[in-house]
């Protein structure tokens, strides 16, 4: 039996030469660019710019690095030799000192530049305990380091104030000033004061 004959539209190579026809066709009148074709054929190259590749901190070398943190350390190494042995032992003495201590000599300064106190009285107003509250300890460092401060004329401004606001006399001044109830000079400085008490 003779095989039957495959019609034209079953066979492939007729519909093959129709397809490459029609791509040579449009080819041919402009429908196809040359860069789109590259495209379907190889990947474009992308070059990156030089002066992205200089500035990058990836190229940076590491030896670099190293020798500046090597000069950044012996510089901090002179620096710390430098210092004086000096301004070192005073700040690690005063940094020795405990906070409360520091404190109470800031009061006690007060008390004696402000409100013209005794050394005694200024102690008796650091302890106390609805007062200050400081300790023993605190205000005695903080008398011990109370520097500067004239005692005698401390009394004598003490004692011109009871003269002039309450009238009090020389006598009776005299015993406030010494009195443990009242200023707590010593004699020498109560004398020093009546004194000098109508001194111009």
């Amino acid at each position: 039996m003779e095989s039957e004959k495959k019609p034209l539209y079953r066979k492939w190579w007729p519909w093959f030469s129709i397809i490459i026809l029609v791509f040579i066709i449009f080819g041919s009148l402009g429908g196809w660019s040359n860069d789109a074709a590259g495209l379907l054929l190889k990947k474009e190259r992308v070059e990156i710019p030089s002066h992205y590749v200089e500035d990058s901190p990836i190229s940076s070398p590491k030896s670099s690095d190293n020798k500046a943190s090597k000069k950044s350390s012996s510089s901090a190494v002179k620096t710390s030799s430098s210092v004086p042995a000096s301004s070192v032992s005073a700040k690690s003495t005063s940094s020795t000192v405990p906070a409360d201590y520091r404190s109470a000599l800031i009061k006690a300064r007060q008390y004696a530049t402000v409100m013209s106190m005794s050394k005694q009285g200024i102690y008796e107003q650091l302890t106390a305990k609805f007062v200050e509250g400081f300790s023993a300890q605190a205000a005695q460092y903080a008398i011990n380091n109370l520097t500067g401060i004239d005692w005698n004329k401390n009394a004598l401004t003490k004692a011109r104030e009871y003269q002039n606001t309450m009238a009090m006399s020389p006598s009776a001044i005299h015993d406030q000033l010494t009195s443990a109830a009242g200023e707590r000079f010593t004699q020498q400085e109560a004398d020093y004061a009546i004194a000098h008490l109508n001194d111009k």
